[in-house]
């Protein structure tokens, strides 16, 4: 080959690999972008009165006296609209009973876009539902309520080729020439003075309790699931795949035993996670029975199982990757096959056998499929260690997807699936740089 030929083709790799990395930095710039952006809302956003309401009441954090007097200024904001609405019931009562009839649907959906907007109507029972006792906690979402409220939404079929159309009404106009009708311009006009929204720090949304399916508070119980499940399987995965490829590649006789074993075990690494979930629930609670139902015990087992070809493969190749010199030497000085092994070749293979563990501690923080049918819950309480033996947990790569499309308000907590989503993330991030900054020290440390 011609050397300007072999210069080319040189320059071209260079350029194609130079290619490659940009793409896969874009491609990661895409997915990560309106993670982090939207993630974020959950942590920094504009609250309105009633989120400071609720931290009050429920988390009992806030301060009394300062929000007993934006209570009282929103108090008088909202008055005239509890008022409106008081003499327009009075103004029905006196209607004819057919005129009575055509207001009374209107009014009563007017009503109940009022409550969930600014909160439970002074003077009526209190709901049950602690949804049904605040209003709008979200400015964002204060928006698209009081929208809700000023409009209606019909169907327009009235062209019979084409699908219906949804049209929007003004809602004052059902009620013109009564006295509901200058409720409508007010609510527009001073629903910041009934809100007072504020920007909020909730810097707590990672360490609080959810309250009443995720409709307030943070997602304390999903990180510590998620922490538990991922440390377990690290616990039980890296002693097994660490011990058997040292059995592999220094103990075990070339043959077509050991080939096999290890095309089972490259196998096993591209199996379906679903298929380790069915085997963990067949074998790991319904045949050995290590818990009566669902459990962190038994997830972290079914995940180890999942990560344990990824730590056998990496482990055998950094122990393969170590010079044969080393080894020669440690046995000419008199050292035991066992004795070398754990002084000299695990020592200088530890790096790479880290890269591994990294790959598969992320891979064991994301997987939702065995935890499906091993370990996780929609909801429930953070868990002692000594209850993660025989109770399930809630973990984020499960409720993410439950609360996408399960739950029944999903348009209400958007932002704690992204704030999931963020914060899953940046604990795979952690977990991963953690280990990384290990290997970093270990590889000094055997460099002398």
């Amino acid at each position: 080959m011609r050397l300007e030929t072999r210069k080319l083709l040189d320059k071209a790799f260079s350029g194609l690999g130079i290619i490659a990395i940009g793409v896969m930095a874009m491609a990661l710039l895409l997915i990560l972008t309106p993670i982090v952006v939207r993630g974020s809302k959950a942590f920094v956003f504009k609250g309105t009165i009633e989120f400071r309401r609720m931290m009050l009441e429920q988390f009992d954090r806030g301060d009394p006296d300062k929000f007993n007097q934006e209570a009282a200024s929103t108090a008088a904001a909202r008055a005239p609209v509890y008022l409106m609405m008081e003499e327009f019931e009075a103004e029905m009562k006196a209607m004819k009973s057919s005129e009575r009839r055509e207001y009374k649907a209107a009014f009563k959906e007017v009503e109940k876009s009022i409550e969930t907007l600014l909160g439970p109507i002074p003077g009526e029972r209190k709901p049950v539902l602690l949804r049904q006792q605040y209003g709008q906690t979200r400015w964002e979402r204060t928006l698209v309520k009081l929208h809700e409220a000023l409009y209606s939404e019909e169907w327009d079929y009235s062209n019979a080729d084409a699908m219906g159309l949804l049209v929007e009404k003004p809602r004052v106009e059902q009620f013109i020439g009564t006295k509901l009708e200058p409720m409508f311009p007010y609510l527009e006009e001073h629903i910041s003075d009934m809100m007072l929204p504020k920007t909020t720090f909730y810097w707590r949304f990672i360490t609080d309790k959810s309250k009443d399916s995720h409709i307030f508070g943070g997602i304390w119980p999903e990180v510590l699931g998620t922490l538990y499940l991922t440390l377990g399987a690290m616990i039980f995965a890296i002693p097994m795949g660490v011990i058997a490829a040292i059995y592999l590649c220094e103990y075990a006789k070339e043959g077509r035993v050991v080939s096999f074993l290890r095309i089972c075990i490259s196998t096993l690494a591209g199996v379906p996670s679903i298929v380790f979930g069915l085997f963990g629930l067949a074998f790991f609670l319904n045949t050995i029975h290590v818990s009566n139902s669902k459990s962190v015990l038994a997830g972290s087992l079914t995940l180890s199982l999942l990560i344990l070809p990824t730590i056998i493969r990496s482990s055998e190749e950094a122990i393969l990757a170590v010079p044969r010199a080393y080894k020669e030497a440690a046995l000419g000085l008199g050292a035991g096959r066992w004795h070398t092994v754990m002084s000299v070749i695990l020592p200088a293979s530890l790096p790479g056998i880290l890269t591994g563990i990294v790959i598969s501690m992320g891979r064991a923080a994301g997987e939702t499929a065995p935890i499906i049918f091993t370990a996780a819950v929609s909801v429930g309480a953070p868990l002692k260690i000594w209850e993660t033996l025989s109770q399930p947990t809630p973990a984020l790569p499960w409720n993410i997807y439950n609360l996408c499309t399960e739950h029944e308000a999903v348009d209400e907590i958007r932002h704690v699936q992204y704030g999931m989503v963020f914060t899953l993330v940046a604990i795979v991030l952690l977990l991963n740089l953690f280990a990384i900054l290990m290997r970093a020290r270990i590889s000094k440390k055997l460099r002398g």
